[in-house]
Parts: structure tokens; C-alpha cells; sequence
């Protein structure tokens, strides 16, 4: 890793070695399709941001992407820091309201979408937006929303460079480690949502420990299925690659298993990032029924030695699943079923569980590869560069609070110092509201969450009082509670009786009740159409009496929660 200095641990230094160095190898492009080379990738980025410099956004300015994963994604993103804007990356499965939010607060000035991303602009109404590229080269709106096709906008950018060749070129700013590159909102809806700021040096302390650990060799196959707008795909899915010279292929929008299979073959991925609902799918939907169909492998995992032996042979199946050259899965965003974990240690399949935050530019602990002392349930030991304390932890069972600290810590969050100041001690460590405990070998267990914070199986973090402000503004609603259940989500609402005896005067309790569901039944459409589509609850359950409150009316959450 380089010394840290000025522009050694900037994005814009990995881009401009990277393409010294591994320029005519592919660097990136949508999977089976051909990728372009790092030169290409490069000129394209280059030739952005000099388009972008002209139309006036400068260092500092605010720049979104609300897209799925594609080339262009990379070379949106990249053209900005160049210039050192800041981007601001919006997760794709966010309601209108929110990305209204985002984009207001922010005071974007130019945004990169897609087509079906479109409709949640149609109102917004925000001066200062100059500019909005589809990058899918939509034009299927314009007589809504006024909006220019990227390849276009590309195509005139390269030609404009071409004919100021040998003439002096426009410079760019000095970007240096501690400026911002990014800011990302943690949650999925706006009341509730922290605008976390990235400096360079945080994205940059984070891959470069990643590639120092990842054995991948230059020209191997890093599979992307999860929205770079996460810091974890986003830090070890693309800016990893780059620094190891590697190929990014992108799956489009989540792929069934079929397609990912076929995608898997043609790639043949070397690295691949997950979040634990992919493996828990692939563990329920094919290992599980494989077994459960056969008498003789059934009776085999009864014992040790069957059962390894039978998951050794499913392993190999699965690996070949992913197109038979698989070294690293790397598992992260939520907790791992341990069943299925067990199952993937025992059959020798390549992986590594990670934890982290976006406070935390996103990892705090994974791995090392290779590493024999890692316990199965936990997360490995601290990353490199990364320290982890547990502060006061219980004298019986060790558990207490995680801190961590290093140079991927956030610079805090976007006008927000009092939060800032909660989350980040004076002496730089990262309070992460998670609980945990280090074992005899380092490695680090998460027991549970300080927080109320609801951690869902694709790794999006759900603000359950949010939803509940959602639902509490309904007429008949007195108060409610968001909990996880068999990870799904649902409400438990005490209903405001007076309301309901109103309404229901004169009544069966028959057609009270059928009345009362009525209610629950409208009102989780209503409200889970405002919500992302890992927010949604799944049902809505009336409950009978009020909830057991602190002095000052905040309801006890943990006297509900599964724990």
C-alpha cells in the first residue's frame, strides 16, 4: 500500500496506474459481452469530465447516479472525482420521495440515470439541475423530462478531444486523499436516512487491503450481481479489479439462477461479492433438495464423515455452478444463515464472511484467505489496516460494544455534527451500534445490534421508526412497531378503538373484525408503496393493548425484537 500523502491514495491515482500498466487488458463491460480495455475505459472517463468541466461542474459540485451496474455507471462516477466533484450514488430500488430528497438536499447538478428510473423525476421541480444523462440512452421521455442519451454525449466528448489534439488540454483540479469522493445515504427512506461522506483515502485504504489479499492475477474475471451504489460492491467489486488489473463483468439486474448460470460459464468469474440471500437461495433451492430426494445421501449426512462427503461433492457441483475457476465468494451486507455456513465450510467451498458499515468504507473484518484459525458464525479478523476494540464488554460473556478504526473511517456525515460526534469518538474510532465479542484466535463474533436498525437477508438496513411514522399518520393508528420476523418484515398496530366503535357502530364483531383487517390490508399497499422493496412489510397484525413505554413515551423495542 502506498505511503499516505496527497494523491497516492486518491481513485484518480489507481485510474491513471491502472491504465499504465494494464492498458490493453479488459477492464470492464457487461457480462458475455465484450468489455473495453483499461485505454478505452480511460479515454471515456477522461473525455467525460472535460465535457463535464466545460458545462461548469467543479471541484466540489454534486453529481448523482441512479442506475443499475454498467460501464457506464464506472465512467459516470470516475469522471466526476476527476474532476473532484463529489458523487452521489442513489440505491435504484428507492421510492420517488427519497431520491426527491436526495437529490434536493444534495443540490445536484447534473444526473446520470436510466429508464426506469425516470418516472420518479417526472415532479421533481429543482433548479440548479442542468443536466440529466440517461445512460441507458433513453430518450423514450423527453417530452416530460428533458434528457440527453449518454452515448451521444460521449461521442461528442471524444471527438471534441480529438480536435484539441496537441493543442493544451484542460487541467484538472488537484484531488487530493482527504477530499470527498462520495457521499451515500445509509437507509432507504429520507426522514431517517445519513448522508455519509467518503474521502478517497477511505475507499482507496479499503482496496488496497482487499487486493492485497485477493490472489486473483491480472486478467481474472470479477463477476459484479450487487448495486455498485453500495460501498461493498462498490469498493471490493470495481475499485478492487482495477488496482489487480482484473475484468469487471456486471450481470445486469439480478439474475435468476438460470442466467446466472450461463453468465457463469461464459465469464468464468475468478471473484465474486454476495450478499447472504444469494447463497441461502442456492443452499434451500438446490443443495437441500438434492439430499432430501435420496435415501442413501440422506442417510450419509447423518454421520461426519458422510455428511463431509457428500457436501465435498455438492461443493464441487456448486463451484462448477459458477463456472468452474472460482477462488473467492465473498459473503457480506447481513448475517449469514450458520447452517448454511457450516455447509459451505464443510464442503470446501471458497469463502470468506465480511463485516462492515458504509461509515466504514464498508469493511471492518474478513479474512485473511487461507486463514485456518477463522471461526465458523464469525467474521474473521480485523482487515488490514483496520483496528476493532470491544468497549465495555460484558466480565461473563465478552460481548459488548464493536468500535473500529482506520484510515476507511467516514469524514462523518453531511450536515449532521451531532450525529457525526455520536457515531466517531474524538480519538478518530467508529461507533458501529453493533455488539460483539473476540475470540482466543481474533476473530471477531456479531451478537447482535445496539441499534434498532433491522439488518434485511440482501444486506439493506431498514430504519424500522421510519416506516413506523408512516404508519402512524393513519387516523385510526394510536401507535405501531416494525419488527423482523423469519426475516421478513412486519407491523404490529394498536388501532385507536374510539375510532373503530365509530365506524363500526350499530355492527357484528364479525364485520368489525373483517373491517379492522380492511384497514390493515390497505394500508400496508399504501405504505409499502413508499418503501424500498427489501422495506416492505408483509403483513400488518393488530394488537390488543398498548405498548410498555420508557417516561418518556418511547416504546421498549427490545422487549419485542426476536432476542
Amino acid at each position: 500500500m502506498p505511503e499516505s500523502n496527497d494523491v497516492r491514495m486518491t481513485l484518480n491515482y489507481i485510474l491513471d496506474i491502472s491504465v499504465e500498466r494494464f492498458g490493453d487488458l479488459p477492464a470492464i463491460g457487461m457480462a458475455a459481452e465484450p468489455a473495453l480495455t483499461y485505454r478505452e475505459f480511460y479515454d471515456h472517463i477522461i473525455a467525460l469530465a472535460k465535457r463535464l468541466a466545460e458545462e461548469g461542474v467543479k471541484k466540489g459540485d454534486h453529481v448523482a447516479i441512479l442506475a443499475d451496474n454498467s460501464p457506464a455507471w464506472g465512467t459516470a462516477y470516475l469522471a466526476t472525482i476527476r474532476l473532484g466533484a463529489i458523487a452521489v450514488p442513489i440505491l435504484p430500488d428507492l421510492p420517488e420521495a427519497d431520491v426527491h430528497h436526495i437529490l434536493s438536499e444534495m443540490a445536484v447538478s447534473v444526473l446520470f440515470i436510466t429508464q426506469r428510473q425516470l418516472e420518479k423525476i417526472y415532479e421533481l421541480n429543482q433548479k440548479g439541475l442542468h443536466r440529466i444523462i440517461t445512460l441507458d440512452d433513453s430518450r423514450a421521455t423527453q417530452d416530460v423530462v428533458d434528457v440527453t442519451p449518454y452515448s451521444s454525449y460521449l461521442e461528442g466528448a471524444i471527438a471534441e478531444r480529438k480536435s484539441l489534439a496537441g493543442e493544451e488540454e484542460l487541467s484538472f483540479p488537484e484531488v487530493t486523499e482527504n477530499d470527498i469522493a462520495s457521499i451515500l445515504y445509509t437507509s432507504g427512506t429520507s426522514g431517517f436516512s445519513k448522508a455519509v461522506m467518503l474521502s478517497h483515502k477511505n475507499l482507496t485504504a479499503n482496496a488496497f487491503s482487499a487486493a492485497s489479499m485477493i490472489k486473483a492475477e491480472e486478467g481474472s474475471v470479477f463477476l459484479s450481481v450487487l448495486p455498485m451504489s453500495h460501498t461493498y460492491e462498490f469498493t471490493l467489486g470495481f475499485i478492487t479489479p482495477l488496482i489487480k488489473g482484473c475484468k469487471i463483468a456486471y450481470a445486469g439486474k439480478t439474475p435468476t439462477p438460470a442466467i446466472l448460470q450461463r453468465l457463469c460459464k461464459h465469464e468464468k468469474p475468478k471473484v465474486m461479492f454476495v450478499v447472504p440471500l444469494i447463497m441461502e437461495k442456492i443452499y434451500k433451492k438446490r443443495v437441500l433438495p438434492q439430499i432430501e430426494k435420496s435415501r442413501l445421501l440422506s442417510l450419509l449426512c447423518r454421520f461426519s464423515f458422510g455428511r463431509k462427503f457428500v457436501y465435498k461433492k455438492i461443493g464441487a457441483k456448486l463451484i462448477t455452478f459458477f463456472g468452474g475457476d472460482l477462488e473467492l465468494m465473498g459473503i457480506g451486507g447481513a448475517a449469514l444463515n450458520p447452517e448454511v455456513e457450516s455447509f459451505l465450510r464443510e464442503a470446501e467451498f471458497p469463502y470468506l464472511i465480511g463485516y462492515g458499515l458504509t461509515e466504514s468504507a464498508p469493511i471492518l473484518a474478513g479474512g485473511p484467505v487461507g486463514d485456518i484459525t477463522i471461526a465458523v458464525g464469525s467474521t474473521g479478523k480485523p482487515f488490514s489496516g483496520v483496528q476493532i476494540k470491544i468497549v465495555d464488554p460484558d466480565p461473563v460473556t465478552g460481548v459488548g460494544d464493536i468500535y473500529g478504526c482506520g484510515p476507511n473511517i467516514m469524514l462523518g456525515y453531511y450536515g449532521d455534527p451531532d450525529a457525526t460526534a455520536e457515531t466517531i469518538t474524538e480519538d478518530g474510532w467508529l461507533v458501529t451500534g453493533d455488539l460483539g465479542f473476540i475470540d482466543d484466535a481474533g476473530n471477531l463474533h456479531i451478537s447482535g445490534r445496539s441499534k434498532s436498525v433491522i439488518v434485511m437477508a440482501n444486506g439493506e438496513n431498514v430504519y424500522p421508526e421510519a416506516i413506523e411514522h408512516k404508519i402512524n399518520v393513519y387516523s385510526w393508528v394510536v401507535e405501531s412497531l416494525v419488527v423482523e420476523n423469519n426475516g421478513k418484515l412486519e407491523a404490529w398496530v394498536y388501532p385507536d378503538y374510539e375510532f373503530i366503535d365509530e365506524k363500526t357502530h350499530g355492527q357484528s364483531r364479525v364485520e368489525r373484525r373483517d373491517y379492522i383487517d380492511g384497514l390493515c390490508t390497505t394500508m400496508r399497499k399504501e405504505v409499502n408503496a413508499q418503501l424500498s422493496s427489501a422495506s416492505r412489510l408483509v403483513r400488518i397484525v393488530e394488537r390488543r393493548e398498548p405498548f410498555i413505554k420508557t417516561a418518556t413515551h418511547k416504546i421498549k423495542r427490545y422487549l419485542y425484537s426476536e432476542t
